[in-house]
């Protein structure tokens, strides 16, 4: 493993001697540099793991040095240590206020110095371990979703095609029998339709393009989900809205807010276990949030009275064809739901609801928001 590598900038060479020969003796590579210039242009080229740099020198200070680093993707992370002969509370606030990491005070002690150095390699380490860690597990993850995809498909595929055989068989069976032919040609075709549905939400799956916004006013963006909800499930279970945001304009795709909102208000129907002929409450209330750093959000809350979050798949509801159900062919809803909003820069969580019950809640932009 190369030695770190620390950049030591200052205008006056004997410092720069002193530092580079303690530094080295443990260990430890050196670069040099006498002007900020300079110093930045060594940044660039020779990407230190480290910086001390000197405050006071001529043409650019260590102050703005640290700015134009700090300013930079590429070398914002790197851990720079201020020396300076100023030892004021004001002048170490100004230096750790522009992105420093630690002050170290002229004459400069180099045991001290040497002590801190360390320790913000050891820091740098640790920083790098778990960048690599958070890739890594990332790719676990991918490689996980990839799997359970797959092995989802396959399970479910091979289920409705078995039915779809099955129900062949016995149109063969009873191919003189009308009735029963076309009872039987009924559970093909909608055995048939489940797998195109399959097929229909992978392909929602790989599409990462942001899709059109328009401005839209909330009422018919909750009253279009709902529409969608009823017609593309059959059903005509009702929906209570208590939205006091009025006819609030936002941003948004009616086309992926409608996929979104259905397959929600579906998941919430499906969450009871009475007949389905039952009554089956299901609830939506707004409202505005505000996230720091992120701008305002509209949040629409769907409850239901249900059976609650199975505990076994708490965890994981969001992967794909993780159900509590046991129906053939289903297991996307909330995946696609999720990965859809998301490309609006939204999101969609689960909670429980006090008293019994499941809340999905949906978070979308109030308005667009330019990526940086």
């Amino acid at each position: 493993m190369a030695a770190p590598k620390i950049l030591v900038v200052d205008d006056q060479p004997i410092n720069v001697q002193l530092l580079k020969r303690k530094l080295e003796r443990e260990g430890l590579g050196v670069i040099a540099a006498y002007t900020g210039l300079e110093a930045i242009d060594l940044v660039q080229r020779e990407k230190p793991d480290l910086i001390l740099l000197d405050v006071m020198m001529p043409d650019m200070d260590g102050i703005e040095v640290c700015q134009r680093l700090q300013a930079q993707e590429d070398t914002r992370s790197i851990p720079i240590i201020f020396i300076t002969a100023r030892s004021t509370k004001e002048s170490k606030l100004e230096g750790l206020g522009v992105g420093a990491v630690d002050y170290i005070t002229k004459p400069i002690d180099l045991d001290e110095t040497l002590a801190r150095v360390q320790t913000q390699l050891r820091f740098v380490a640790i920083n790098r371990q778990l960048v690599d860690l958070t890739r890594r597990l990332e790719e676990a993850r991918r490689a996980a979703t990839i799997g359970a995809i797959t092995q989802g498909i396959a399970h479910n595929l091979n289920n409705l095609l078995g039915v779809v055989i099955g129900y062949l068989d016995l149109v063969q069976v009873y191919y003189d029998k009308p009735d029963q032919v076309k009872k039987n040609t009924k559970h093909v075709e909608d055995a048939v339709q489940r797998i195109v549905s399959i097929i229909k939400q992978l392909s929602s799956l790989v599409v990462k393009i942001r899709p059109p916004l328009a401005k839209t006013a909330l009422p018919r963006l909750l009253e279009s989900g709902i529409a969608r909800f009823h017609t593309d499930y059959k059903l005509t279970t009702p929906v209570t809205i208590d939205n006091p945001l009025g006819d609030l304009v936002i941003d948004a795709n009616i086309e992926v807010f409608d996929e979104v909102f259905s397959k929600v208000l579906m998941n919430a129907w499906e969450a009871y276990d009475n007949q389905p002929t039952d009554p089956r409450p299901i609830g939506v209330t707004t409202r505005v949030i505000e996230k720091t750093d992120e701008g305002k959000f509209v949040e629409v809350r769907v409850e239901d009275h249900g059976r609650g979050i199975d505990p076994d798949i708490r965890d994981r509801m969001f992967e794909p064809f993780i159900s509590s159900k046991h129906t053939v062919g289903v297991g996307m809803g909330l995946t696609v739901a999720r990965h859809a909003l998301r490309t609006l820069g939204g999101e969609v969580t689960m909670a429980d609801r006090p008293g019994g019950g499941t809340i999905c809640i949906l978070t979308h932009p109030l308005e667009k928001r330019i990526k940086k």
